[in-house]
């Protein structure tokens, strides 16, 4: 048989190729109207709360405004967020430079360890040091507190950085004259500026949005007011205006991170070095380093573990331990953790296709409009979509498909990265030549795209998934009466003081979400050892 030449193979290849350049360039007038639909209906709660807050009258906005509490509220949220966040950046910053940069004893495990408190909720940590003693509630213990628990969304991103920044920068400095301490202020220091600042953002937005450890610690903030004033008073008006004052904090955070990530480009114009940067030796320093390192641990990870450890042992052998009541809620857990991840991926879906294969500013405009969520405190959003269903769809009010729909949208961000992410490693070529050969935009998708990032869509069902086990705030306002899920059975029963009781919905929580988190920081922990100094 006679071999094809290249002349037909490119004559071949000709007609789809031809078709793809004339077809990239439209954008599928139903691909743009259904991913418009999904970020109207993303930005649906912030537009009625604001709409909701201004339609009431100037009086009526001082009367609930304008008010001593409301000052209280400002000064106690923005005062935890600002030692909370600090205290976070020196924490991460230095286990992150220890780690990757030093000779410190067993670095590999403490890279592991240093990250696993992320796997405890916040509300779950907070209810393990309160079930010891009552002496952490108030300001200074919630601020150590939501410390312990958020630290590693500043050291993970930073050490990342650390790891793969080029070692000639560092070496190039010292080689100049700068010591070690001037050479990490004026050289290492500003090259994680950007994982720095997206590290201290999420710490900023989780210590707006955080409910349970806050209410658990008896710190009042404007989370716990406005749940306090919808579930106790029913005051929708005033929880409105509270809500109001939190998303204008969370989107002043959002425009600070900008503007002090400003412009700076930190890529490298080469390759740059493959070799491992020079350690530090720590001398003596090192055992004292490791001593904090177990301190640290012990505080963050061992104290919630051996506190539900005991509680669990202690609720399991009471009469408070109703087993089947556990299955139950176990069962409630993973049914809306699944029917959350389907829903928050099939929406993630279109919005990923647009970004990716027809990118313009208007597919620009409606993927950032669905990171919004991740700024937005879960009761914000539970809040304005009780407003939203009384007024205009009372059959949604009361429903699982209400609070699953929360849960999408609250978790959207997490799975049009992940969806995102694997649309753009998979070549547009296979659906191009499919859609030649006579199939639809759709039939082509199906067919051929969706087998190719099937990987992306797992892990953007299971990010949501896991977010959804543990959520806590929407839960509590908008699950229908009788329903229980792991988080809102844990919270009845510590908040009665029936640690026991409470213990076992608790640790099914952390083993559920400690399994994914130990894989990605076992990736951390194998890391390479840098060379040692001369």
């Amino acid at each position: 048989m006679e071999a094809a030449s290249p002349q037909r193979s490119a004559a071949a290849w000709s007609a789809p190729l031809r078709w793809a350049r004339q077809g990239r360039g439209r954008t599928p007038a139903a691909l743009l109207v259904a991913s418009a639909a999904i970020a109207l209906l993303v930005l649906a709660p912030v537009g009625f709360l604001f709409d909701q807050t201004f339609s009431n009258d100037w009086d009526e906005v001082q009367r609930l405004l304008f008010r001593p509490f409301v000052g209280e509220l400002l000064v106690n949220t923005m005062s935890l967020v600002a030692v909370g966040t600090l205290a976070c950046v020196v924490l991460g910053v230095s286990i992150a430079w220890f780690v990757e940069r030093t000779d410190l004893p067993g670095r590999r495990a403490w890279a592991v360890l240093a990250a696993l408190p992320i796997t405890v909720p916040a509300f779950v940590t907070s209810y393990s040091w309160v079930s010891i003693t009552p002496a952490v509630q108030g300001f200074w213990g919630a601020a150590g507190i939501v410390t312990l628990a958020y630290y590693p969304l500043v050291y993970l991103p930073v050490a990342a950085v650390l790891r793969g920044m080029d070692p000639a920068l560092e070496e190039s400095a010292r080689s100049l004259g700068m010591g070690p301490w001037r050479t990490f202020f004026r050289v290492t220091l500003p090259q994680t500026r950007v994982a720095l600042l997206g590290g201290m953002l999420l710490v900023s937005v989780h210590m707006l949005a955080e409910f349970g450890a806050f209410a658990m610690l008896r710190f009042q903030t404007f989370t716990t007011a406005i749940y306090d004033q919808y579930k106790l008073s029913f005051d929708g008006a005033a929880a409105s205006m509270l809500a109001s004052v939190l998303v204008l904090l969370c989107l002043v955070l959002l425009v600070a991170e900008v503007g002090a990530r400003g412009r700076g480009r930190y890529a490298r114009v080469d390759s740059g070095s493959a070799r491992p940067p020079t350690v530090a030796r720590l001398g003596r320093a090192r055992w004292a380093v490791g001593g904090g390192f177990l301190a640290l641990v012990g505080l963050s990870l061992g104290l919630p573990l051996g506190t539900l450890i005991y509680w669990v042992a202690t609720g399991s052998s009471s009469s408070e331990f109703d087993l089947s009541t556990l299955l139950a809620t176990t069962g409630t857990s993973l049914e809306l953790g699944l029917a959350a991840a389907a829903l928050a991926t099939l929406l993630a879906l279109p919005i990923s296709i647009l970004a990716v294969r027809h990118p313009s500013r208007a597919a620009t405009v409606i993927e950032r409009a669905t990171y919004l969520p991740f700024a937005l405190p879960g009761i914000v959003v539970a809040l304005s979509l009780i407003v939203l269903a009384l007024d205009y769809f009372p059959a949604l009010y009361g429903t699982t498909l209400l609070l699953v729909l929360a849960y999408a949208i609250l978790s959207l961000p997490l799975a049009v990265v992940a969806t995102r992410a694997a649309l753009a490693q998979a070549p547009p070529i296979d659906e191009e030549i499919a859609r030649s050969l006579g199939c639809g935009p759709i039939q082509a998708t199906i067919r051929v795209t969706l087998p190719r990032i099937a990987p992306g869509l797992g892990t953007a069902a299971a990010l949501v998934f896991l977010a959804t086990v543990t959520e806590l705030t929407a839960t509590l306002l908008l699950a229908p009466i009788g329903t229980q899920t792991l988080a809102t059975q844990f919270w009845a029963n510590a908040a009665s003081l029936s640690y026991g009781a409470a213990a076992p919905y608790a640790a099914l929580m952390v083993a559920i979400s400690a399994l994914p988190t130990y894989l990605l920081t076992r990736r951390l922990g194998g890391v390479v050892r840098p060379a040692e100094a001369p």
